[in-house]
């Protein structure tokens, strides 16, 4: 099976397990800094999220957004795979949708500056956009 568009997806989940490293990386000693005790019972880590400095709490975010859209992503990169498109314009389509989530992942995570994040946003969007309309036109012609 020749489907290069199979890796931009593998990249992803790696990075996307990267951010969650990062994040607990992050999260765990910031945790005691702002009086938080892991010991007693719990919310959700959102909970949290507002006691904590911002540049912790951006990791976090970041790594629910990859668990978001992506899943649309990774939907896409499959079905193109089992009808045949999982090359060419596909695949370079699917490495700029990777990296530019990379680059809005990393952008959140350091600076988190709206307007570029939302650009960032778009223009993975767009891409994910035209993988779509590839694969709607594969599955009905």
């Amino acid at each position: 099976m020749n489907a290069p568009i199979l890796a931009p997806a593998a990249i992803l989940i790696l990075w996307s397990l990267i951010m969650l490293v990062w994040m607990v990386a992050t999260r765990l000693p910031a945790l005691p800094k702002a009086g938080l005790d892991l010991s007693g019972a719990g919310g959700r880590g959102q909970d949290i999220d507002p006691q904590l400095p911002p540049i912790t709490a951006w990791k976090s975010h970041n790594y629910a957004h990859l668990m978001e859209q992506p899943t649309l992503f990774y939907a896409v990169v499959v079905l193109l795979t089992l009808v045949g498109q999982g090359d060419g314009l596909n695949a370079q389509l699917a490495w700029a949708y990777v990296s530019i989530r990379i680059a809005h992942s990393l952008w959140q995570a350091l600076v988190n500056t709206i307007p570029l994040r939302f650009g960032l946003f778009v223009l993975s969007t767009l891409c994910l956009f035209a993988l779509s309309l590839q694969l709607v036109m594969a599955t009905l012609s």
